[in-house]
């Protein structure tokens, strides 16, 4: 298997079950030998968490948010992401500029435009000479109808301020997860999240073995085990 680094990203409406499959996904990938980094968004440094807390608790306008989000990204790029991929590290990451355009942009009504101003801005100029912009290798999206979502967040304790959102912005969003994907099918992989939690890790599995990162199914389940 390849040393050089991998950028895989997990994206999905909240209730999509994607953030569970992170640390078996690591697992299995140490497994191979692997070095692996494992992050989130809005999040990843000391700074991005604390405008994570900002942007999951106070109320403030649409751009606002967006430009919260990105001044995040650039951090995090800047300091785990662009480090990691350097050193050969696979980067598995729940969230991305992906959530931004089906959250920010589909979900809230931010321009679409603004957004792809602000990636570019964000993603490029992150290694001396280099212009090229940063994207994921690969884009896990856990498919889910927000009917079925909405069911799965009724137990949690105290939602957060995007996951409190009625269902019609979760309808939104999805369908915003659906025009990026879309867009870029090279690099978005669905996996219908409906299924129960080991039917999407075969899914997830596959994929990845299909594209030679992970060895095969078998050894994808002794990762996890």
């Amino acid at each position: 298997m390849s040393r050089s680094g991998l950028f895989i990203t997990f994206e999905g409406i909240d209730g999509a079950g994607k953030s569970s499959h992170v640390e078996g996904l690591a697992a299995a990938l140490r497994a191979q030998g692997r070095q692996v980094t494992v992050s989130r968004e809005p999040g990843g440094t000391p700074l991005a968490e604390r405008l994570r807390t900002l942007l999951l608790g106070e109320t403030m306008d649409a751009l606002t948010e967006s430009l919260l989000v990105f001044a995040a990204r650039r951090d995090h790029l800047r300091c785990v992401i662009e480090p990691a991929l350097a050193r050969g590290d696979v980067v598995l990451c729940d969230r991305f500029t992906d959530s931004s355009f089906a959250y920010q942009g589909a979900g809230h009504g931010v321009d679409f435009g603004v957004l792809a101003k602000l990636e570019r801005m964000v993603q490029t100029d992150l290694v001396p000479g280099v212009r090229a912009m940063r994207e994921p290798d690969l884009t896990l999206w856990f498919d889910i109808a927000p009917e079925l979502a909405a069911d799965r967040l009724a137990g949690a304790s105290v939602p957060d301020r995007f996951e409190a959102q009625p269902l019609e912005f979760f309808r939104r969003v999805a369908q915003g997860y659906a025009q990026r994907a879309a867009a870029a099918p090279q690099r978005f992989a669905r996996l219908d999240a409906a299924q129960d939690r080991d039917r999407v890790w075969q899914q997830l599995s596959s994929v990845l073995v299909r594209r030679g990162w992970l060895a095969s199914m078998a050894a994808a389940q002794e990762g996890l085990e």
